[in-house]
C-alpha cells in the first residue's frame, strides 16, 4: 500500500491505498491522522490525485494558501 501526502490550500492530506480503493486522512502534528470527511472516487488514477483534492477544495483557497502540492 501506498502513502501520498499533500499540502491543499493550507490542508494537510495524506492519500493511502491504490486506485479504485483509496483512502484518505488529514494528518497534523506529531503524525497524528483522523480519517476525512470526503471519499475518492475509484477512477482517479494514482498522477491525478492532486489535481482531484484541488478541485474538490478550490473554495479554500486563499491569496496567502493559493497552491496544491504533493509532499511525497
Amino acid at each position: 500500500m501506498t502513502e501520498h501526502r499533500f499540502a491543499i490550500f493550507g490542508r494537510h492530506i495524506a492519500v493511502t491505498g491504490v486506485p479504485g480503493a483509496w483512502r484518505a486522512f488529514y494528518f497534523g502534528a506529531e503524525g497524528k491522522r483522523r480519517p476525512a470527511d470526503f471519499i475518492i472516487p475509484g477512477d482517479v488514477a494514482e498522477q491525478d490525485l492532486c489535481e482531484y483534492l484541488a478541485d474538490l477544495f478550490h473554495e479554500d483557497a486563499t491569496p496567502r494558501n493559493h497552491t496544491a502540492t504533493q509532499l511525497c
